[in-house]
């Protein structure tokens, strides 16, 4: 295979991915949106976390919410867990890792406010404790996955949301969980502000 045939297979996967996604996906994307936009409504924020190429998606996602999408808007509080280096480094140098988010959740987190978790590579740990501190605050949760689900699926509960890709290459996950970011946003605005008739 030529290199130009391996860049159009790429694309030819990523599609065929998103297109497999897109039925099987759409409600839990409507209901995540639905209590997102619920806790921004009621004067609360959304909290993000994941890791590595996860938390660059938390940190994209935020800086949506709190800037704009596709339309000028009011921003919305927004904040990405996995941001500052330094409170990241303080609390895995002084409790461990896994705590990271979990930490910062039981001191931001306030009731009715979402946490929004996203994990690609079945490894969070950490992810997992947000979960958990998430609940003990009174906060819904959603959770981006793919593959088996990371274990995080079992530590919801009844109202809160998974969005798991159906896929096992986390190159793929992370392109839907891209495009489920955008459609999430979207939704947001669109219940909030109505559509955009521009």
């Amino acid at each position: 295979m030529d290199l130009q045939q391996r860049v159009q297979q790429h694309f030819n996967h990523s599609i065929a991915t998103k297109q497999g996604a897109a039925a099987l996906l759409s409600p839990a994307i409507v209901a995540a949106s639905e209590i997102i936009t619920q806790a921004l409504l009621t004067g609360n924020k959304v909290l993000c976390c994941g890791n590595a190429g996860s938390g660059s998606l938390a940190q994209y996602f935020t800086s949506i919410l709190l800037t704009r999408f596709e339309r000028e808007r009011p921003g919305f509080p927004a904040i990405a867990l996995n941001a500052d280096n330094q409170v990241l480094s303080s609390i895995a140098s002084d409790f461990t890792y896994k705590e990271v988010f979990a930490k910062q959740l039981r001191v931001l987190a306030q009731e009715g406010d979402i946490l929004l978790a996203i994990s690609a590579n079945g490894n969070a740990r950490n992810t997992a404790e947000a979960i958990k501190a998430a609940h003990e605050r009174g906060l819904r949760v959603a959770i981006l996955t793919g593959r088996d689900g990371d274990g995080m699926s079992e530590l919801l509960e009844d109202d809160d949301v998974e969005i798991r890709v159906p896929a096992q290459s986390v190159a793929r996950i992370h392109e839907v969980h891209l495009l489920v970011l955008h459609s999430l946003c979207d939704l947001i605005d669109i219940q909030i502000f109505g559509e955009d008739e521009s």
